[in-house]
């Protein structure tokens, strides 16, 4: 039986593990059967489409909706069994900022600080590096109605970092940003990554692929992802394809090609604009550029390379590959 002030303590020591999560809505399934863990130092993505069930998945992790099913655990601790020491362990914005628009941000931050518990001889402390962190101090004593949505998605911010949590978690937190404020926050989450986990959830590629160490992909409810940046895509490209226009004809291009170790496939790209050349499609090995092997080959044989571009799938290819795959999961489990 789970229960008491007791963490569980896991051996690989994980700040975050959600087993076997599941919240259903009616008739509506949001997340089914979600399980993955969040280790310590890093900046973590939560991406998917609109209706993936990424707020849902926040929201149960930082204890604002119980689950159906399945358990998330906080450096040890049950978020339902356990949730004022969970809480503690957390920093949570979520995609509307929870703010007091009639407050100052010091009067603000100062009340979620006693709040959070934050004893009085370190309130002022930690309110005031928060506000330092968040380039606050110069709007203070403003109130926040009258706060840019750029300030304000600051003190949003600087609320969740009150109490020191080793998790801070922001939903969406660049969705309705202009330009300047979008790269602002970035920065500033960067700044946080550096000393603290910090998880984001959004729908954005750019933002995931800018910030994030690690990422997990959601579709319909369910993970379709989860790996470091690099390994995805060296998972989602395992050949590398190149495009090169070669001045020869199509037979001995071809037979140059074969002659290198590591080249799988030729294939014509239509008609070369060009007389005299031949422009062709070339898979390989994903282990090894084999740019210059080809280059000298074709030197080797007095074959002249026009050009050769390599192409690989790009972050927002390989998200509308697995999410795809995501939806015909969902469609299967329904039939």
């Amino acid at each position: 039986m789970r229960g008491g002030s007791k963490s569980i303590q896991t051996e690989d020591k994980h700040l975050i593990e959600v087993q076997n999560l599941t919240k259903v809505y009616g008739q509506k399934t949001a997340v089914e059967n979600v399980s993955f863990k969040i280790r310590n130092g890093r900046i973590y993505g939560l991406l998917g489409p609109n209706g993936a069930g990424k707020s849902t998945t926040m929201n149960i992790i930082a204890g604002c909706l119980s689950p159906t099913e399945g358990t998330v655990l906080i450096n040890g601790y049950d978020i339902c069994d356990q949730p004022i020491e969970a809480k503690r362990q957390i920093g949570y914005l979520p995609e509307l900022p929870p703010l007091f628009t009639d407050m100052t941000p010091l009067e603000y931050l100062t009340f979620v600080a006693e709040a959070k518990g934050v004893t009085d001889e370190l309130i002022d402390r930690q309110v005031k590096e928060a506000m330092t962190v968040t380039d606050l101090l110069g709007v203070k004593d403003r109130l926040i109605r009258n706060l840019s949505k750029g300030f304000r998605q600051r003190v949003g911010i600087a609320q969740a970092m009150l109490g020191k949590p080793d998790i801070i978690i922001l939903d969406e937190p660049t969705v309705g940003l202009d330009p300047q404020q979008i790269t602002e926050i970035r920065a500033l989450i960067r700044r946080l990554g550096e000393k603290i986990t910090v998880i984001i959830s959004s729908h954005i590629l750019s933002e995931i692929a800018e910030l994030c160490d690690h990422v997990i992909i959601l579709s319909e409810g369910h993970v379709v992802a989860d790996d470091d940046m690099a390994e995805l895509e060296a998972r989602m490209n395992p050949e590398t394809t190149l495009r090169m226009t070669v001045k020869a004809d199509e037979d001995g291009a071809r037979r140059v090609l074969k002659s290198v170790e590591g080249v799988r496939t030729v294939t014509k790209e239509g008609e070369s604009a060009e007389e005299g050349t031949v422009t062709l499609q070339v898979t390989t090995t994903s282990e090894t550029d084999l740019r210059d092997e080809i280059f000298f080959a074709m030197a080797a044989e007095r074959y002249a390379v026009i050009s050769m571009e390599q192409q690989e799938q790009s972050l927002e290819e390989i998200f509308l590959s697995l999410t795809a795959k995501g939806s015909k999961h969902k469609k299967e489990d329904n039939d």
